[in-house]
């Protein structure tokens, strides 16, 4: 074992003091206890690995967000009496999974910082990024096989299956001003919904929830996801740098048309600044003016009614469960995460 106990702890304590300085974490209270353990299991993954390895996941671990992946499995455990132990888990692949394909985007796009912390790659190089993804990812699966349940098993694997194919759907689709809604839509489902799904789903079935209710909680985290996806793309346009943790129209900058610019060639599909920064990439002037156009307000105003649309069917999804604190929750979670976006 290794013996970094202070390190982790000090990891532990600040997780638990930012539970109450945040609304997304503020959500979080009915899980707190039981988020703490999850961070500590993930903290151990890597005890007992080589030094080298361990340097790697210490390093992608103490970068992980606030876990909100994780709680929405164990929140949505919360609506048929259980133990918790197998939900437990799961929230592990769940984040596992999560920060696997973080370290696999960031290795694709050549990021240079996540968090406001140096990627893998660029510290160690591309191919100890591809290799520590794939050894989280593998890791991600072993947890979920522990839960021993079939039907999960299968619908996390459909989940790395939908995350690949919607990362190929945006480099496929890099300055392609001829997509649709429709095309973008289904890219986000399968880069970010997908995964909030399969977190919600999860933690019902876990649970030994109805037929009924794993099917809200499967509305609720399809929805959620979708709504904050496009809540963070219109992000991209609206906020600061500070805010969004890169530059404004940083999206767009890199050839992947989000829904702001596709409204944008909607009202104007014969020629306008998105369709010309496709035709001629890298161009700081047309990319100026492809972000101003996308900053519309009636264009902004467009895409933040679609992110609503979304969050109102999550909210609906809810009302078919029992009033409780994973409810009030779940709810709440919504408000924090789209709200505070769009």
């Amino acid at each position: 074992m290794r013996t970094e106990t202070t390190s982790r702890q000090g990891a532990l304590d600040s997780a638990a003091t930012k539970k109450t300085s945040n609304g997304v974490l503020d959500a979080f209270a009915p899980v707190a206890d039981q988020l703490l353990r999850v961070r500590e299991r993930l903290l151990e993954l890597a005890d007992d690995q080589s030094p080298f390895l361990a340097e790697l996941l210490d390093h992608v671990l103490d970068t992980t967000g606030k876990g909100i992946r994780p709680a929405i499995t164990l929140l949505s455990s919360g609506f048929h009496a259980n133990d918790g132990t197998r939900a437990e888990t799961m929230a592990v692949a769940v984040e596992l999974l999560h920060l696997a394909s973080l370290v696999h985007d960031d290795t694709v796009d050549n990021a240079v910082v996540r968090r406001g912390k140096a990627t893998v790659g660029s510290i160690w190089g591309r191919n100890a990024a591809v290799l520590v993804g794939d050894f989280i990812f593998a890791t991600s699966a072993v947890f979920v096989c522990d839960t021993e349940n079939v039907r999960v098993i299968r619908r996390f694997s459909e989940t790395i299956r939908e995350l690949s194919s919607g990362e190929l759907d945006e480099m496929a689709g890099s300055y392609n001003y001829q997509g649709t809604r429709e095309d973008y839509l289904k890219r986000i489902y399968g880069k970010t919904a997908s995964l909030f799904r399969t977190s919600s789903e999860s933690g019902a079935v876990l649970s030994g929830a109805s037929d009924d209710q794993v099917l809200a909680l499967n509305d609720y985290g399809y929805n959620l996801g979708m709504a904050f996806q496009i809540a963070d793309d219109i992000l991209d346009f609206q906020g600061s740098a500070e805010e969004a943790g890169k530059p404004v129209g940083n999206d767009l900058s890199q050839g992947v048309l989000t829904l702001p610019a596709i409204i944008a060639i909607e009202r104007n599909p014969e020629d306008n600044a998105v369709i010309a920064l496709c035709r001629r990439p890298g161009d700081p002037e047309v990319l100026a003016a492809a972000v101003e156009l996308c900053q519309d307000s009636s264009v902004m105003d467009e895409a933040s009614a679609v992110a609503d649309r979304y969050t109102g069917l999550a909210l609906e999804s809810l009302a078919h469960l029992e009033q409780n604190a994973a409810r009030d929750s779940l709810e709440g979670l919504v408000t924090a995460l789209v709200g505070r976006r769009s």
